[in-house]
């Protein structure tokens, strides 16, 4: 039986890359039951299910949507569904047959997910793009990356997953929500520029405020602070320092053996370049593993970097069971939990 609080919930998706398989994902671990429509002839560099994380927890349908029958089964799966996720560029569903106005035609209520990274009008509609490109444009990409250097890609985390997956789940959820009133579906036009855009509201607010520089490194969260960075330790390896709080910096020194006069001027960007030399040189004489174990039990907010391979076995992700292995594949688990309602993780 499925659990989870999304018991209950049916959502077709046809197959792609990207954001749209990963919000499907998170909704098949959170209970929802998904059909993923597949063509027969792949036609995208995609992984093997058996690899493919975010194919996991709803059942492949190998459909040719070129073909009647299978449209028809297609059409047969939405009206039967509540949710429907498609991440094509814009007037490919529509040309199929299985765009809104068809679909709600046999399924009034129906909530249409769509994801797409320019949105779906708009002069740059039906042009290809990446993570990269939409976080170019929505005044991201320009502030990430150090000083002197050009800005730094951060994989595909923030447009495809964070301000694309993440906020196309939050539309398609808040569309059921008022359906169950309204009686009525609607579209979701989950665009990466703009939830990417929206992730962006604390360094707006920053710089109105005159506490961020346009200029790329010197700020207090873009690597400019020294106390908001990371540093290279004895054995190659690295550590992660985010001591922002004067309470926490103090305890980071104290741990350190640093000066104790560094926290009247923490905050000072003419002390900063003084002060990240004399942090990496003492973080420098130990290595990763003697320095994790130091601040273990404090309030310094200082981590070992870990790699995906390394991460699961950090004590509280351990403990946690934040990852899983589900195959002999090692997964992250689903996220958030829930106290009565949480689901259970397979395969398929």
């Amino acid at each position: 039986m499925t659990t989870g609080p999304l018991a209950g919930l049916k959502f077709v998706e046809m197959a792609g890359i990207g954001p749209a398989p990963f919000a499907a994902m998170v909704l098949a671990d959170l209970g929802a039951t998904g059909v993923r429509i597949e063509s027969p002839v792949q036609r995208l560099a995609l992984p093997g299910p058996e690899f493919d994380i975010t194919r996991r927890g709803r059942k492949p349908m190998h459909l040719d949507l070129r073909q009647d029958a299978d449209l028809s089964a297609a059409r047969d799966l939405i009206a039967a569904a509540d949710l429907l996720i498609e991440g094509f560029r814009p007037g490919v569903m529509e040309r199929l047959g299985l765009g809104p106005v068809d679909c709600m035609k046999r399924n009034p209520k129906l909530v249409y997910g769509r994801i797409t990274g320019w949105g779906q009008e708009g002069p740059y509609a039906q042009r290809a793009g990446h993570d990269l490109d939409f976080i170019a444009v929505a005044g991201i990409l320009a502030h990430i990356g150090r000083r002197g250097q050009p800005p730094t890609p951060p994989q595909n985390l923030i447009a495809d997953y964070g301000g694309g997956a993440m906020l196309l789940l939050v539309g398609a959820l808040a569309a059921l929500w008022e359906t169950q009133r309204s009686g009525q579906g609607q579209v979701v036009d989950a665009a990466m520029v703009d939830g990417s855009a929206l992730l962006t509201s604390l360094m707006r607010t920053l710089a109105a405020q005159g506490m961020w520089s346009a200029e790329i490194g010197v700020n207090i969260l873009d690597s400019g602070a020294p106390f908001y960075d990371v540093y290279a330790t004895a054995d190659g390896k690295w550590l992660a320092v985010a001591c922002l709080e004067a309470a926490f910096f103090a305890e980071f020194l104290s741990i350190c053996g640093l000066d104790t006069e560094w926290i009247e001027s923490q905050y000072d960007p003419t002390q900063w370049a003084q002060l990240r030399a004399a942090i990496a040189k003492v973080i420098a004489t130990r290595t990763q593993g003697a320095w994790a174990a130091a601040f273990a039990e404090t309030d310094a907010c200082v981590a070992p970097v870990l790699t995906m391979e390394e991460a699961p076995s950090h004590p509280q992700l351990e403990f946690r069971q934040t990852y899983v292995t589900i195959d002999g594949q090692v997964q992250p688990a689903p996220a958030p939990r829930f106290s009565r309602t949480q689901a259970s993780l397979s395969s398929d």
